[in-house]
């Protein structure tokens, strides 16, 4: 009689590296995963952030890690090119971006851009490159907005106009009255009088989204507002331009509401408008990150701290894109949750929902919002 043999139980043979989450956020080089992950590679005997521009290493030779100090404990040395103990690249330039605007927020006087640069200990052009990368913005736009908020400030609390020139960091006031109406929407002694008579046009329309109304002063248009009730979109103007003279408007000026109507039924046509733009620096840079968002896309609240420099500004993010006046034309609406999941949005969560998904809508054309702050 035969006895048969026990047969042996394999183990399941442990899974791929390729089939692992982690890997394909190494093969994209994503840079949200920088300070989650790290990985080692036997054969060069270092360890890397995720992020790391080395060329992608055979997955074979790879190990992966939820801490750098399992990193560390391979025995192997950290990557020269991506510094894996320390900060990452795009967290020194975004320290680099703060230290910059701490500067130019108090210099008495515009600083150049030669002096921002030297004060960072950077090239010029690097410094630009890299300032404008986190803020949507140039050194010399960024100083221009503080500037016009330290004016606002200034003519708000009841100084007179030329203490607020020079307060600002103007050195003369003919360099004050070329740019003044542009930053201020209207002259300086009727901004300092809470923008007594100013006129704005306005027009009420309606799209499947409800009530809106399209509002303009003689720089640009000044909001978009959308709503249930046209009654309560004009009180709403009237409320946040208390002294402002409302007229509304011709057929000519309804034939733009008509233009942004159109674009809300269907967002992938092309939008072009002036814009008259009233915000704060940091809002500023904000909705210009805000404007940066394809079509059809979402960022979180967070990105949008971290592309203009300020990864701990999330609230305050939040707290401009609230702020927003000009529904659509900067598009806050793209905005939403970590998770991905819809926030508060000033004119109703529905229509962000509506308008997201009609921006999902396959692309018929090429055209892409253009709008500019």
């Amino acid at each position: 009689m035969t006895t048969a043999m026990p047969t042996k139980t394999r183990k399941p043979a442990p899974p791929s590296l390729t089939e692992d989450p982690r890997w394909a956020r190494i093969i994209a080089r994503d840079k949200t995963a920088d300070g989650q992950l790290w990985y080692s590679v036997s054969t060069t005997g270092v360890y890397c952030r995720p992020s790391c521009p080395s060329r992608i290493a055979n997955p074979s030779n790879v190990q992966l890690h939820d801490s750098l100090e399992s990193a560390k404990a391979t025995g192997f040395r950290p990557c020269r090119r991506c510094n894996p103990d320390g900060a990452s690249i795009d967290a020194q330039n975004a320290a680099l971006v703060a230290k910059a605007c701490r500067i130019i927020e108090e210099s008495e006087e515009e600083p150049s851009l030669e002096e921002l640069a030297q004060a960072i200990g950077r090239s010029p052009s690097y410094f630009h490159r890299v300032f404008k990368a986190a803020t949507g913005l140039t050194p010399k736009q960024y100083a221009a907005g503080h500037r016009a908020k330290k004016v606002r400030q200034e003519l708000a609390s009841g100084h007179t106009v030329t203490e607020a020139i020079y307060d600002a960091g103007f050195n003369s006031s003919g360099r004050f009255y070329e740019k003044s109406t542009d930053m201020l929407g209207m002259t300086p002694s009727r901004y300092r009088a809470g923008g007594t008579d100013e006129e704005i046009r306005f027009a009420v329309g309606q799209t499947s989204l409800g009530a809106i109304l399209v509002a303009s002063s003689k720089k640009g248009v000044a909001a978009i507002l959308l709503g249930d009730d046209p009654d309560e979109l004009l009180r709403d103007l009237q409320d946040r331009f208390p002294k402002a003279y409302l007229i509304g408007a011709d057929s000519e000026y309804e034939a733009l509401i008509a233009r942004v109507v159109g674009f809300i039924e269907t967002p992938r046509i092309s939008l072009t408008l002036p814009l008259d733009v009233r915000g704060t620096a940091f809002q500023l840079r904000v909705w210009r990150a805000l404007q940066a968002i394809p079509t059809g896309e979402t960022v979180s609240y967070a990105e949008i701290a971290r592309r203009i420099g300020s990864p701990n500004a999330v609230r305050a993010v939040a707290g401009a894109c609230a702020a927003n006046l000009l529904a659509v034309a900067i598009p806050c609406h793209r905005v939403v949750r970590s998770d991905g999941s819809l926030s508060g949005y000033a004119w109703g969560v529905e229509r962000k929902r509506a308008l997201l998904n009609r921006e999902r809508l396959p692309r018929t054309s090429d055209s892409k919002t253009r709008t500019g702050v």
